[in-house]
């Protein structure tokens, strides 16, 4: 958190959302009221903003600095709404490639997968509201600046969007062991979007369920799985071999 962009104070955090900044998330002290603070969880709610009530002595672990129970983290990136940034690329003649990251909340993991991601023409990253990486310094250092330059889509509810993605002819793949289907026989050619779960938990059942397709990448020695970010690396560049742009 040291290296993100703080702002503090109710009406400063206030007026930070009403001027469009991009907010990453905002920490609330727990049992705090005032007139102000109703104003700010409406504006939290309006804006599908992430946000927690802590004990103060994480806030003023934070700052020290007079911060009346309520500080905002700003973000590095902006985050773009899937509605938006599908139309743009069907303009393009593209069949979508969508990786969906499930509570993927290791910083280097996601950076890694966005690094994968942009080398391998992924159209969007779509990531939860909640449970997701915090997308600092850390994580677009370690994208090589990946996260700069690939749309990422943050929502609230991963059941709708993925239903949306469904209406919009693009079919969903869950990466899981959960299956005996190897990730090779799957069809990529078609739009597709791509489900990857953490490694504690794996994908939650509800997406699995939605999921036109389940795949597992076989493995061959004692340890049962890959890093997240390798086993995305694995899938993307089979799209990229059944799309044919390999050389």
């Amino acid at each position: 958190m040291s290296n993100s962009k703080i702002i503090y104070g109710t009406r400063p955090v206030i007026e930070s959302i009403k001027a469009g900044e991009e907010i990453d998330k905002i920490l609330i002290q727990t049992g705090l009221k005032s007139e102000q603070l109703i104003e700010l969880r409406k504006l939290i709610t309006e804006n599908a903003i992430p946000f927690q009530y802590v004990p103060i002595e994480k806030l003023n672990r934070i700052t020290r600095a007079n911060h009346q129970g309520v500080i905002c983290f700003i973000s590095e990136i902006k985050y773009y709404n899937i509605e938006d940034v599908l139309p743009m690329i069907y303009e393009k003649g593209k069949d979508p490639l969508l990786l969906i990251l499930d509570k993927i909340t290791d910083v280097r993991n996601f950076g890694a997968i966005a690094r994968t991601a942009e080398c391998c023409g992924v159209d969007a990253i779509i990531i939860p509201l909640n449970n997701s990486a915090k997308i600092n310094e850390d994580a677009i250092k370690t994208s090589c600046g990946a996260l700069l330059k690939i749309p990422v889509c943050r929502h609230y509810n991963l059941k709708e969007i993925i239903n949306l993605l469904k209406l919009n002819g693009i079919q969903i793949i869950s990466c899981t062991e959960k299956t005996d289907m190897n990730y090779v026989s799957a069809n990529y050619t078609l739009p597709t979007a791509i489900i990857m779960g953490s490694e504690e938990d794996g994908i939650s059942p509800e997406y699995i369920k939605l999921s036109d397709g389940k795949v597992k990448i076989p493995m061959f020695g004692t340890i049962e799985s890959l890093n997240v970010s390798v086993a995305a690396g694995v899938l993307l560049y089979e799209v990229i071999r059944q799309r044919n742009y390999l050389i």
